[in-house]
Order: C-alpha cells, then sequence, then structure tokens
C-alpha cells in the first residue's frame, strides 16, 4: 500500500494522493535527486498482474515519453519495482478546463481562443511524433496558477501508423469523434474533433450530445446534428462559430486537413472575428445542416440533462477538488458488467448502420458508372485544354471542336494590335488546364469584329482564312501569346508551344499579381517576332511585406506575464518594465497581460496571493518599420 513518506525507486518520496482514475492512482511526490515536486502515476494493483493492462500503461509511457513542449505535461521517468508500474511526471498546480468551465459558466471568446490555441499546440507537437491523443476532454486540460494551459494524461494514445484501424474506444464519449464511436480508423484529425467539442463547451457552457448511457450518447455523435453554438451564445462570433462546427463535422474529411490548418484559423479569429472567412465542406444534401435553433421543451431537457451532467460530489477542499478523478483521469471502467449489454445494443446498431452503407455505396457506383455511359447526366465532362495562341480563330475553332468545345462554349472579343488580323492572341484557360465543357473558353482575337469573325464571312473568306493560316503555320514568324497572369512554368510552357524561349527572368513585388506569376513580359502580346526568338519575363513577388515594431509596457505594480496568440510568445515583464519586438508581419497583436500581487504571510514573508490575480486583454497596434 502506497502511504505518506514511503520512497519509490529510492528516490520519490511520496506526500500525498491528488487522485485516481480507472487504472492507476496519482500522488504527489518529492524528487530527492532533483529536487523538485512531481506527479507519480502508479498503476492499481488489480491490474498489475494482468499483462494486457501493464501493456496498455507501457504505451502511455512510451508514447508520451518523447514529447517536449510548454503545452503538455513532461514525462520524466518510468518504471517498476516489486511488481508495480509507475510513471514519473511533471507536477502541474492548477486546476482542470472542466472546473474553469463549471466555475464560470461561459467563457468569452477571446478567452476561449486563448486556450484552444495553446491546447492545440499541445496536440500539434504530439502529432508532428506521430501519436494521436485520441482522449482530448476538458478533464485532461490543465490550466496552472500561471495561466500557462497544458495537455495531460496520453493515456490511450498510440503511435499513429498506416495499419492503426480499430483502436479501442477508451476516450470520454461526450468528446469522441464518431469514428472512435463506431470503433474505426483514428487519426489526428479525431483529435480535431474532440477539441471541437471542448470549444463547444467552453463557449456555451455545455456538451452539444448528452444521453442516460454511453451507448446513446455514441449514437448522437454518429446521426444527430448538434445545435449551433450561437443558440446558446448569441453574442458568438462568426468565424469562432464556423471553426466549430467544420472542426466537428461528422465526416472526417471534411474536419481540418491538419491541426496547424485550425490554429491558423483560430489566430485569425483572434485579430478578425467577426469576418467570415472559414469554409466549411456542404453535406451529402448539398447544404451545410446546422439546428440554429431549439424548442423551448428541447431547450429545457437540454439544460436539465446538462445540470445533471455537471453535478458531482465535493468531498475535498476547495484546494484540492480540481484533482479528483479529473487531473490524471483515464475515465474508462473496466468492472462495468453492464458494458456487455452496451456492447450488444451497439453491435446491433453498427450491423443495420453497415447495411445502410453497403446500399448506399452499391447506389453510388452505379450512378457513378451511369455518368460515364451518359446513362446519368450528373456534371459534364472535363478535358484538357490545347494551346491556340497564335493561330488563326477558324483553325483554332475547328482544334476545340475536336476537343469537344462547341460555340456556346466560346466567347470571343477583339484587340487592335500589330498581329495579323484573325490571329489569337490570347486564351482565358492556359494550355494544360482541366476545362469543364460547361464552362465559357474567352479569346482575344486580333483586329475588329468585322474583319476577323469567321460568323459572317463566305465560304471563299474562310478558305482564305485557312490558306493564310496554313501559310502562316509554315513561314518563319510567329505571333508572342500573352503570358500576363500566367505562373512562370504555365508562362514558359505557353511561350515554347509558340517556338519563342525565355532567356531570362526577373522579380519585383506586386500588389495585384500573385506570387510566382508573371507581371509583364518584353514583347507585347501578338507582336509578330521570327521563330526561336527570345523573351524575357518579370515575375511577382506578391505584396511587398511590411514588418512592424511594438513596445508593450508593464502597467502593474509588480511583475506581470504576457501571451501573445498571434505570434505565440510569451513571457514576463519587470516591474516597470517593457517589451520591444520587431520584425512581425501583423500590423497588430492581442496581448494579454496577467499579475499576481504579493501579500504578506504569517511569518513576515512574501507571497503570490493567486485569488487576486487580475487578467487584461488589449489590441496593440505596431509601428511599421522603414
Amino acid at each position: 500500500m502506497i502511504t505518506q513518506g514511503i520512497f519509490i525507486a529510492d528516490r520519490y518520496e511520496i506526500i500525498d494522493r491528488v487522485g485516481s482514475g480507472g487504472m492507476s492512482d496519482v500522488y504527489r511526490a518529492k524528487d530527492h535527486i532533483l529536487g523538485r515536486e512531481v506527479a507519480i502515476k502508479i498503476l492499481k494493483q488489480e491490474f498489475s498482474e494482468d499483462a494486457t493492462f501493464v501493456a496498455k500503461f507501457r504505451t502511455e509511457a512510451q508514447s508520451a515519453a518523447g514529447l517536449e513542449h510548454p503545452n503538455i505535461v513532461n514525462i520524466y521517468d518510468v518504471g517498476s519495482e516489486n511488481g508495480m508500474y509507475f510513471i514519473v511526471m511533471e507536477y502541474v498546480e492548477g486546476i482542470t478546463l472542466k472546473t474553469y468551465i463549471e466555475k464560470k459558466g461561459q467563457l468569452n471568446f477571446k478567452e476561449a481562443i486563448s486556450i484552444a490555441i495553446q491546447v492545440g499546440r499541445g496536440i500539434e507537437a504530439a502529432h508532428q511524433k506521430g501519436i494521436i491523443h485520441r482522449d482530448i476532454k476538458p478533464q485532461n486540460i490543465i490550466i496552472s496558477t500561471e495561466g500557462k494551459v497544458k495537455v495531460t494524461d496520453f493515456g490511450i494514445a498510440r503511435a499513429a501508423s498506416s495499419n492503426t484501424i480499430h483502436a479501442d474506444l477508451m476516450g470520454s464519449v461526450h468528446y469522441s469523434s464518431p469514428e472512435q464511436a463506431r470503433n474505426g480508423f483514428v487519426d489526428g484529425k479525431s483529435d480535431i474533433y474532440s477539441l471541437g467539442i471542448v470549444m463547444y463547451e467552453m463557449v456555451t457552457g455545455r456538451v452539444p450530445f448528452d444521453g442516460d448511457n454511453t451507448v446513446a450518447i455514441a449514437i448522437q455523435h454518429l446521426q444527430e446534428e448538434m445545435v449551433a453554438p450561437s443558440a446558446y451564445a448569441p453574442d458568438l462570433p462568426i468565424s469562432l462559430e464556423k471553426i466549430i462546427l467544420k472542426a466537428t463535422m461528422k465526416k472526417a474529411d471534411r474536419r481540418y486537413p491538419t491541426i496547424s490548418d485550425m490554429l491558423m484559423d483560430l489566430k485569425k479569429s483572434l485579430v478578425s472575428p467577426n469576418e467570415d472567412f472559414v469554409t466549411i465542406v456542404e453535406s451529402d444534401l448539398g447544404q451545410t445542416k446546422v439546428m440554429t435553433k431549439i424548442t423551448p421543451e428541447q431547450e429545457e431537457s437540454l439544460t436539465k440533462r446538462a445540470a445533471e451532467a455537471l453535478t458531482f460530489e465535493d468531498e475535498y477542499d476547495d484546494e484540492d477538488e480540481y484533482y479528483e478523478d479529473e487531473y490524471y483521469d483515464d475515465d474508462y471502467d473496466y468492472d462495468d458488467e453492464d458494458d456487455y449489454e452496451d456492447e450488444s445494443k451497439m453491435d446491433r446498431i453498427l450491423t443495420i448502420s453497415g447495411i445502410v452503407a453497403a446500399v448506399a455505396i452499391v447506389a453510388i457506383i452505379v450512378a457513378i458508372v451511369g455518368n460515364m455511359v451518359g446513362l446519368f447526366n450528373f456534371g459534364s465532362k472535363k478535358v484538357t485544354m490545347i494551346n491556340v495562341v497564335g493561330t488563326q480563330y477558324e483553325e483554332a475553332l475547328g482544334k476545340l471542336e475536336e476537343l469537344g468545345l462547341t460555340e456556346k462554349n466560346v466567347v470571343v472579343s477583339y484587340e487592335a494590335n500589330d498581329a495579323e488580323k484573325g490571329i489569337i492572341t490570347n486564351q482565358s484557360v492556359a494550355e494544360g488546364k482541366e476545362f469543364s465543357l460547361s464552362d465559357t473558353l474567352r479569346l482575344t482575337v486580333s483586329g475588329s469584329e468585322d474583319g476577323a469573325s469567321g460568323d459572317s464571312s463566305s465560304a471563299s473568306q474562310k478558305t482564305e482564312n485557312k490558306e493564310s493560316s496554313t501559310k502562316e503555320s509554315e513561314g518563319d514568324t510567329v505571333a508572342v501569346p500573352s503570358v500576363v497572369g500566367l505562373t512562370q512554368a504555365e508562362a514558359t510552357q505557353t511561350l515554347s508551344n509558340s517556338n519563342i524561349t525565355v532567356t531570362s527572368t526577373s522579380q519585383e513585388f506586386s500588389d495585384d499579381v500573385a506570387s510566382g506569376s508573371v507581371i509583364s513580359q518584353s514583347i507585347d502580346a501578338g507582336e509578330m517576332v521570327a521563330k526561336n526568338s527570345t523573351i524575357t519575363l518579370v515575375i511577382s513577388k506578391g505584396p511587398k511585406e511590411v514588418k512592424y515594431s511594438y513596445s508593450i509596457p508593464n502597467p502593474y505594480d509588480g511583475e506581470c506575464t504576457f501571451e501573445i496568440a498571434e505570434i505565440g510568445k510569451s513571457g514576463t515583464i519587470p516591474k516597470n518594465g517593457s517589451i520591444n519586438i520587431s520584425e512581425v508581419s501583423v500590423p497588430e497583436l492581442t496581448v494579454t497581460l496577467t499579475y499576481t500581487p504579493m501579500y504578506i504571510t504569517g511569518d513576515g514573508s512574501e507571497a503570490p496571493n493567486p485569488n487576486a490575480t487580475e487578467t487584461s486583454t488589449q489590441k496593440v497596434k505596431g509601428t511599421p518599420n522603414n
């Protein structure tokens, strides 16, 4: 039995017990070699003799031991002694996000984004190591007394690989992704879904799905659309709501591709909360399904269930309540015999779902085959565009008709230039690009409409045009195509097709032309030049980036900490001091300052007073560098 004062591995002295989960107990201890407090997770005795549980416990340690990040609870040591298996980890003094939400009800959007960004950075670090957390929930997110957010309990993490499939469903069902609920393939997008649910709870004060048992909640994750968070938080900015909705799409391929992409949108939302910049893939029925309002009866039911879910017995003092079953909670009960009945129900549900999915797949295959043979017409055929710049309009039209285009697809405009009349000098879709036969191709033809249009010409005129085209193609000169706006590779290929060689390029900043595209060409479009002539191009470097400098003073009567979300910078500002930041590409920063005043203790010494902590968030405009 683990009691106060005993030593583990002749090094760690147990101070007290701080928490308990389904697989393990957690103790606060003193590391006498390094002189620091640590947390020790010890596998429960009833499981230590089971090889399967020991393997899971070791997997947790091996997965998390290689992770070192400011937003992850670090693992220091792993070992066993007299049949007792333990993990030594960083001891974080603070409260869980779950407790914080329960105390505050709803978090404002800036606070929610700040926490989500820090959690996302921890998840990002794990994903970069090939590790999926699988159990992201507020109980596994710690807010330290210093305001730092850390992700803990990689108890069901596993190194991601191509054959990571049918993983054990061990995470808390309120935050589990649909693929976890159906015991399917789990990857980084599962953590994105869980983080989206956590964000939903932060801004609304409730989870989107709740029920009487785990099976009922899992089915809601699989089948039901969640109430939009703005129904409970009317002041929620549109950008944050759409980030939450995108992260919690039921189909994994409609969520953010990576946690890094989600972090980028979170940072944008912090800067421009009311800007509608988040793109959400539409649902199977052609529109995004979002329930924007609920009936009073549903509201009453949801409120009652949320209240029940948030009810817990307070058996500890306020300063310790956040440890019990939260701080290091495995949240998995191996002794619940009712799970067998729940699993049986889930099997039947999944069997029925599988039959429905099979029928849907057959229907999709029939639709695709029918579309290919022309039985159905669900979309237009796509072709690869050819180059017609430098050819006569009549000849180009013939080539385009062979490709499948008709006169309905082609819109012609005429331009007076030095090229021979009737010569095409520009096409709106570059060679090699995919072109739908339901779209429009725009051609620019040299000359006037009366003199170059094939529509009003007689048969003899058309014959003359064709003869002229033939002579031109056999001649020693070619018309220079317009490549302005094309990428460098596209422009080089287009010119090469016209027997013109790009000899050199230069680069310039441009506010109008995208980076990597052509700003100008040394020979004007439509000009007749000898074959194998050379040309130079000016390539865009994109808009000239403006760098900004910042000076942020400490407004408090003592040392304070700062956090800047846009650039991921944090640290400490001394009393009467300031921080200076330069070479920042963002014109405005969101700075969060946290100050904890000191007070005189009973023995006359000074100590920080966390109950009087002040936090302020402000927008600071940068000064452009010359």
